[in-house]
């Protein structure tokens, strides 16, 4: 069966509009929809939705672009409608409501700046996206029309990022980084490039998925001489993958931008095995990696749309050994509070000794497998170049930090803490 990508078809509201205002970004974010008369004009707001507006408005901002509304409203099911639609569930506490769900604030030693991980930090250039996701999990910093960054705090950022020489990756984020100007987005990348050690740039962005028209064959140009870049989309559902997600995915890949895919399971979206079978061989096919396949964080308003846990693990379980290995996205969780990604995996091993591991596979084969005979561990004879690299990655978070009295800024707020250099946050005990 030849995999197909249908065009979006656009609601009556915007039949008025001309193809070159349709096909400009810039006119898909001027006429945003934002209020529920907005939203009204568009969609035949069930009863339910409009609580959800009049409840919803003030927890996170409302934002769709003309083309992703179009395309939630032609879905022949009302799942994509859930990652737009406020509802007034929004409200509900539920099990676990956390602003901060990825503990962002305690690790963010400049101004935009998430610094979790040793080898790589976050840059948060704007707060501004196109669509507002109901399950964002950065509703403390997003939606707030903060927009690029104010110029000294980016000058703060890039000074953090030069002394800090164990920083190999920078991720762009926010907000959107792609909600940005051609001149705002390319500044950045050519100053990150000017960081000798900055080896990788990542750019995570939606607007593949809810504004293609942004990815502009000139724009991709400007941007090679920056690279390598990768590009982490964010696609759900296999409905965004329409013929101008496909023509822009193209543009990005025939430019040499390896392309990954960060999914989230959300619950009446996506969160069955056939979908993210499809989803994953399509994007697969347009040449883009299914990286990750989320838990949706805790973020406030969001437990209407978590999946459990024994419910995600049971969807990878059932794509494992069915799906190619290429096509497979890593199933993970982010600690709350901060605590990192960790992955989960079907847990095939049935026993273990001192000799192997006994292991049952996906197809139900049974078989041991055996740790070497009077093995004794060996280094490799020139480990000794590598070390100086590797202790430096594993010691980048921590260089020039002070016991006490370091400054963290949260977006534009600076607050002291008293953190020492090697805090370990201790999570509950299960």
């Amino acid at each position: 069966m030849k995999l197909k990508f249908d065009s979006v078809l656009r609601v009556p509201f915007y039949a008025h509009a001309s193809e070159e205002d349709w096909n400009s970004w810039q006119w898909q974010l001027r006429e945003s929809l934002k209020t529920q008369e907005d939203f009204s004009q568009v969609f035949t707001l069930t009863e339910e939705e409009k609580s959800g507006f009049q409840a919803a408005k003030e927890l996170f901002n409302i934002r769709a672009t003309p083309y992703y509304a179009s395309l939630c409203n032609f879905s022949s099911q009302a799942s994509l409608r859930k990652i737009l639609m406020p509802s007034n569930l929004e409200l509900h506490a539920g099990a676990q409501a956390q602003l901060d769900p990825l503990g962002e604030r305690k690790n963010n030693p400049a101004p935009r700046l998430v610094h979790r991980y040793p080898d790589r930090a976050l840059f948060l250039v704007t707060d501004i996206c196109s669509v507002y996701c109901r399950y964002c999990t950065r509703k403390h910093f997003t939606g707030h029309a903060q927009a690029f960054i104010k110029e000294s705090e980016y000058e703060q950022a890039l000074s953090y990022l030069r002394s800090h020489q164990g920083i190999r990756e920078v991720i762009l984020s926010g907000g959107d980084p792609l909600t940005l100007s051609d001149t705002q987005l390319l500044r950045v990348l050519k100053d990150l490039r000017s960081i000798e050690h900055i080896e990788i740039i990542r750019i995570g962005t939606r607007m593949p998925v809810v504004c293609p028209m942004r990815i502009t064959s000139e724009l991709v140009e400007a941007m090679k001489p920056y690279g390598p870049i990768y590009v982490m989309t964010h696609f759900n559902h296999p409905r965004e993958l329409t013929a101008e997600a496909k023509s822009t995915l193209n543009l990005m890949a025939n430019a040499g931008m390896p392309l990954f895919n960060q999914m989230v399971l959300l619950r009446g979206v996506n969160n069955h095995p056939a979908i993210v079978q499809a989803l994953s061989r399509r994007l697969l096919y347009l040449r883009v990696k299914p990286y990750y396949m989320f838990q949706c964080d805790p973020s406030e308003g969001t437990d209407h749309l978590r999946t459990s846990l024994e419910e995600s693990e049971e969807i990878q379980r059932e794509l494992w050994g069915k799906l190619s290995g290429l096509a497979m996205p890593h199933l993970s969780v982010d600690v709350p509070s901060g605590g990192g990604k960790i992955s989960l995996v079907p847990n095939f091993e049935l026993a273990r000794s001192p000799s192997g591991r006994l292991y049952k596979g996906f197809d139900g084969v049974s078989e041991e497998y055996k740790n070497p005979l009077n093995f004794k561990a060996e280094l490799p004879s020139d480990v000794a170049q590598y070390l100086p690299e590797w202790e430096e990655l594993k010691s980048a978070k921590n260089k020039d930090r002070q016991a006490e009295g370091q400054v963290r800024y949260h977006g534009n707020i600076s607050t002291t803490t008293n953190i020492a250099p090697n805090e370990h946050t201790l999570s509950q005990t299960f």
